[in-house]
């Protein structure tokens, strides 16, 4: 029997390999001579740099660049030399994880790290850029990324403009005189599945501001100071990207990344899956199992179960879900090519307790999940 175990992480208790592991030793206790093959994944969140780097022999590199407002951290992105793949996570540079509550301002934090970040990786010799996108603390359409590649934003005095979304309501010329050349022979994609514009009622500012510590009146002036940005953008390269799938995505750095690195957006599971040779790997099986944390509704905006369950499909293996919990709405992914969702919990338990068992948990819940299918094929 082969079974293919392709989980994301479990958000703060086990990464993706550690899910895998504690799978792969339920399914061993009962079936001890099943060909098991650990796939770990990711979405383009949380996690992506881990599973890429665990599936491609891949390294970790590291780089102390700008955080969200301005202060250095040390940042960690991966390379993949072979294809000489950068992979870089946003919010390593310029997320929400780097800030208190009290610290979250979507006025003034910058994604210039970001851009440092992507600066580190032309300076490794990348032609390839994955940029993962999710969880960001910014709100300034990746003006600040391209300002540490070279670009210049100037306001009516020529002078530059301070960091943050809320500056470019003042913006007056963008120079790109000094924009990075290595970018032209680069191809960059962005992992994400958020297909908002730049501006509007579904923009940007008016979706994610408010969860990055923006006002009802500061998402007012950010989404007029987005489209300022837009304005100029439009002018100085010809083509208006506001309006674009995805443009708002990560306080609009998709904006950014299309109009300036003519980047290309693909759902983040679909990018780690090709990186980790899933459909390869699924060739033959006669089951796969995926999980995440919290599988509900949601997932179907392009996690991973969602993911795994589309490649499944297309080799008609069938697909089983070990999630931490089961959300309203989680039976929705069922017609999508899952078959089956448990959760993790025996019984009554505390999210404190089931994050610190999780491990022994999956194990058990693997092992059961082996017995029952054992039942059903009447052996």
């Amino acid at each position: 029997m082969k079974i293919v175990i392709a989980p994301d992480s479990f958000k703060d208790s086990l990464s993706a390999q550690a899910v895998a592991d504690a799978i792969a030793s339920g399914l061993a206790e009962v079936w001890p001579h099943a060909q098991l093959i650990k796939c770990p994944m990711a979405d383009g969140g949380e996690g992506t740099i881990e599973a890429l780097l665990a599936a491609c022999n891949g390294e970790l590199m590291s780089a102390r660049v700008s955080g969200p407002l301005g202060d250095p951290v040390q940042a960690h992105w991966g390379w993949l030399a072979e294809s000489r793949t950068a992979i870089i996570e946003m919010a390593m540079a310029s997320g929400l994880q780097l800030l208190t509550l009290a610290q979250r301002d979507a006025c003034v934090t910058s994604t210039a790290g970001t851009g440092q970040l992507i600066s580190a990786a032309l300076d490794a010799g990348a032609r390839r850029v994955i940029l993962a996108i999710g969880g960001s603390a910014t709100n300034d359409g990746g003006s600040g990324m391209l300002s540490a590649l070279g670009a210049r934003f100037l306001d009516a005095d020529d002078q530059p403009l301070p960091p943050g979304g809320l500056a470019l309501a003042d913006l007056a010329r963008i120079d790109l005189s000094g924009f990075d050349p290595r970018l032209s022979d680069v191809c960059v994609e962005i992992a994400a599945d958020v297909d908002n514009p730049l501006c509007g009622p579904n923009g940007a500012s008016h979706i994610f501001g408010p969860q990055k510590g923006a006002s009802p009146e500061q998402v007012v002036a950010l989404d007029a100071a987005l489209g300022c940005f837009a304005d100029h953008s439009a002018r100085i390269l010809g083509l208006d990207q506001r309006n674009s799938p995805g443009s708002g995505a990560a306080g609009g750095m998709g904006f950014a990344a299309k109009a300036y690195l003519n980047a290309s957006f693909r759902a983040g599971v679909e990018v780690v899956a090709e990186l980790t040779g899933l459909e390869q790997a699924l060739t033959g099986a006669d089951l796969v199992i995926t999980g995440e944390g919290r599988f509900d509704a949601q997932t179907l905006r392009g996690k991973t179960p969602l993911g795994v369950a589309r490649v499944a499909k297309r080799q008609q293996v069938p697909v089983i879900v070990l999630a931490g919990t089961l959300g309203e709405g989680y039976e929705q992914l069922y017609p999508h090519g899952i078959g089956a969702a448990f959760a993790l919990a025996s019984g009554p338990m505390s999210l404190e307790q089931a994050c610190r068992d999780a491990s022994r948990l999956l194990h058990d819940r693997a092992r059961d999940l082996a017995r029952l299918w054992q039942m059903a094929a009447g052996r």
